[in-house]
């Protein structure tokens, strides 16, 4: 697959070459022949601004720039963070809305989905839960801004 914009249904954008990433879909897994990063950019274009638009938005919104939470699509809901910076190749891209419950394996974070499904992520228990509170702060911020302009 050469094309993909993140829905509803991505639990996880993972990197598996410098130009291959392996998408968990709430039914689904496979791999897109693009970079994490394109994917997240591309689906930012897709919803109607840019992955440096959607990375302001976060700074203004919550004054947080490294390792910043995204929304790609407000209305959706769909935020997403990464696992570490952006910049770095073996960073994994998670879908806020999706995750049940995370706990600490040794040294590093497995992350249950709302479906069920299991990851283990290259990241400590401390980190993930970090980055969880930041796209929840985000998802906060912007759910009352929504609210208060109805």
């Amino acid at each position: 697959m050469i094309s993909y914009e993140v829905n509803c249904d991505t639990l996880a954008l993972i990197p598996i070459s410098e130009n291959e990433t392996k998408i968990i879909e709430r039914n689904n897994i496979f791999i897109v022949n693009k970079p994490v990063m394109e994917i997240i950019e591309d689906s930012c274009e897709y919803f109607g601004s840019s992955y440096n638009g959607r990375h302001e938005g976060t700074k203004k919104l919550i004054g947080i720039s490294h390792k910043a939470p995204i929304i790609i699509e407000e209305s959706k809901n769909l935020i997403y963070f990464p696992t570490s910076s952006p910049r770095l190749l073996d960073c994994v891209w998670i879908g806020l809305n999706n995750i049940k419950d995370y706990e600490s394996k040794n040294g590093k974070t497995e992350l249950l989905f709302d479906n069920n499904k299991k990851i283990k992520l290259n990241i400590s228990f401390g980190s993930f839960d970090n980055q969880v509170l930041r796209a929840t702060k985000l998802e906060s911020v912007l759910r009352k801004r929504i609210n208060a302009a109805e």
